[in-house]
Order: structure tokens, then sequence, then C-alpha cells
């Protein structure tokens, strides 16, 4: 996902790291999910609520990484045999 934007916004992250951000958007979409489902056997409305707080904090954390990867290039790798 490589957007437009100018040298004053963009920054550069490895190949590497990018794929570290994404493994960890994906488990905290998937925790949140998960998270959510468990709601229906929650029966205290304080535990409902704090529930349903760590579920927003899970998908805003995650949106803010992609907000993040979306300001992102990925660096190219150096070529293994310089001419």
């Amino acid at each position: 996902m490589m957007t437009n934007c100018t040298a004053d916004d963009c920054f550069e992250i490895s190949p590497r790291f990018r794929r570290t951000i994404e493994d960890r958007i994906a488990r905290l979409e998937k925790d949140a999910d998960f998270d959510e489902a468990q709601l229906s056997a929650l029966i205290d409305s304080d535990h409902i609520r704090r529930h349903l707080r760590l579920v927003a904090v899970q998908r805003a954390e995650a949106l803010r990484m992609r907000l993040f990867l979306d300001r992102a290039r990925t660096r190219l790798p150096l070529p293994l045999i310089a001419l």
C-alpha cells in the first residue's frame, strides 16, 4: 500500500519492520474480534464497559499503525553486488 507523499511527510522503514507492524496489526484485530465475541458471556455491566473499552483501544491502535504504514515507504534492499 504505497501512497504519494512529499519528502516532508514520508519516511522509509525496512521491509522487516513493515512485516513486524503488519503482524502486530493482524494480532490486534484478531484479539479485538475475539474479545468482542466474548461480550455475550459477561454479566457485570462494569466488566462489559471495560471490555468494550479494551476492544476500542485494540481497534484504535491497529488503525494508528495502519496510518503509520500508509505514510511510510519501504526501503529497498541494498544490492548484494556493488557495481
